[in-house]
Parts: structure tokens; C-alpha cells; sequence
């Protein structure tokens, strides 16, 4: 699909389609989507920040809001390595030395009116940042150098960043800091909430392994460790595929352990509870 702005012929990204969908904590999506709610003519939506370690949801949070708009969702991953040019419109060199003008998920996201998800946008740099500082207030455009064209934002248009919290991010500068409110705080969820978590992902996984590494998880939490509902997927997974494999008896009571050490190393086994249930 292609649009022509200011006589510059971009060509858009297409929406993201995730197999997703939010469990439990509904305080967060209604603070999400009370960020994105317009309540006059003079009103505009604000760009919130989801914060919170990684694997907590933070995503799946963002996505699920967006759906329960209706709208198409549009994600864009941060790097180290991303440029303002990766932000806004790329230009693409097609045969006969033309250039091909590629509008970025964000971009697109804003002519089309979807939502837009920046993952991990504390990954970024200032001056990718800087380059989305007219977008963040009540500018609402974006300006492409190597395009030469200004992109306003559909009325519709969200968006909404993700940020962990952790050590291996830049600082926002204030400027950006400030125009990206509310910051909504994502923590590890109750017990109940987070055995839900693992039923939606796991349907296939027996109600005795879920418990199991919810209270594993449980566990963890309160012990202030960084593992997440993420990683119990991951290790209820990988015991249900070894126990599928199993040549022993021994080998089928031992799944979930040796699924936790395999994900999560020795020391996440402190966290296990030794009277684990048979998977026979």
C-alpha cells in the first residue's frame, strides 16, 4: 500500500497480527486506555510509557490495549542502533538508481490512524528521540529530512512506548521525559493472575505443572529475583517437551527441575519446591 504526501510516494508498513491476549490486571489496561482517551475538541491523547522489568507483559499490554480500540497495531523495536531515519522514512535504492521511500511502522501507524508501539525505547538514543519531539506534543508531525516531507498524525493516531527497567538503557532526556506521561508501572502479578497467565499461554499443560511454577514463581518474586512469568512459559514448556521424551521414570519427575535449570541456571533451583508433582 502506498500514499503520496507532498508529492513524495511512501510505501507503508503493514499492521502487526500477535497471538495475544491481556489476563488479569485490569487497573493497568484501564490506565492505558484512559492515556489514550480524548474528552473534548481541545483534548489530545497522551503517549504513555509502560515500565517494568522484562517479560512482565509490557507488550502484550500494549497490544491488547490497541485491540480493545479496534485499531491496527504498529510495533517498531528499539536498538542501540536505531536512527531517526529507521523512525520515519527509509530510503530503499530500487533498479535504474530510483529510491523506493519506506515509511516505518510509527510512521505508518500515524497515517492510517493505528496505534503505534515503540518496544524498549529507553534502547534509543537522544537523537533518534529528538526526531520524534514534535510527535510527542501538540505538534502531532514528524519531519522527514531524507524525505523532504512533514507527516501529520491521523486523529486517531496512539502510540505508546515500552521501557525495561533495567541497567543496559540510556537516560531520557527531560524533554522527552516529560512528553512521555503517564508512566504506568507493570509489577509481577498475584498468584491467581499469574496462574492465568500460564493457562493462556500453556492451554496444553496439565493444572499440576502450572501450579508448580507458579509457586515457583511466587517464590522468586519474593525473594526480589528477576524472573518472570516469561520464563515460567519457558520452563513449563520445555518440561512438558521433556517429559514427552522421557526414557525413564526418573527422567519424567526430574522435567521440571532440569527445565528450570536449563532456563534459568543452578541458582534458580533454590526457588523449586523439592516435593515436585510426578509428571508420569
Amino acid at each position: 500500500m502506498t500514499v503520496d504526501i507532498e508529492g513524495v510516494t511512501l510505501h507503508l508498513a503493514h499492521p502487526d497480527e500477535l497471538p495475544v491476549r491481556w489476563v488479569g490486571q485490569e487497573e493497568l489496561m484501564r490506565q492505558l486506555l484512559a492515556a489514550w482517551l480524548v474528552v473534548n475538541d481541545q483534548d489530545l491523547p497522551m503517549n504513555p510509557r509502560l515500565l517494568g522489568k522484562p517479560g512482565v507483559g509490557k507488550t502484550t499490554l500494549a497490544y491488547a490495549g490497541a485491540r480493545r480500540l479496534g485499531r491496527d497495531v504498529y510495533i517498531l523495536q528499539s536498538t542501540l542502533d536505531t536512527r531517526p531515519e529507521d523512525l520515519l522514512v527509509t530510503p530503499v535504492i530500487e533498479g535504474a538508481g530510483q529510491l523506493r521511500y519506506v515509511a516505518s511502522p510509527l510512521v505508518t501507524a500515524m497515517i492510517r490512524g493505528g496505534v503505534a508501539i515503540l518496544d524498549e525505547g529507553n534502547r534509543m538514543s537522544e537523537k533518534s528521540w529528538a526526531s520524534l519531539a514534535p510527535l510527542l506534543d501538540n505538534r502531532r508531525y514528524v519531519e522527514s529530512i531524507v524525505a523532504g516531507i512533514k507527516v501529520k498524525a491521523h486523529p486517531n493516531f496512539r502510540m505508546v512506548t515500552t521501557m525495561n527497567d533495567d541497567a543496559s538503557t540510556f537516560e531520557l532526556p527531560e524533554y522527552i521525559h516529560s512528553r512521555l506521561q503517564p508512566q504506568i508501572l507493570i509489577d509481577f502479578p498475584e498468584r491467581d493472575e499469574e496462574f492465568q497467565i500460564l493457562k493462556e499461554n500453556l492451554p496444553f499443560a496439565e493444572d499440576r505443572i502450572l501450579n508448580y511454577v507458579t509457586d515457583f514463581l511466587q517464590q522468586a518474586h519474593a525473594a526480589d529475583e528477576r524472573y518472570t512469568v516469561r520464563d515460567g512459559i519457558n520452563i513449563g514448556r520445555f518440561a512438558i517437551k521433556l517429559r514427552s521424551l522421557a526414557t525413564e521414570r526418573s527422567h519424567e519427575n526430574d522435567a521440571l527441575e532440569t527445565a528450570i535449570l536449563q532456563t534459568l541456571g543452578e541458582e534458580a533451583l533454590r526457588h523449586a519446591r523439592r516435593n515436585r508433582p510426578s509428571l508420569s
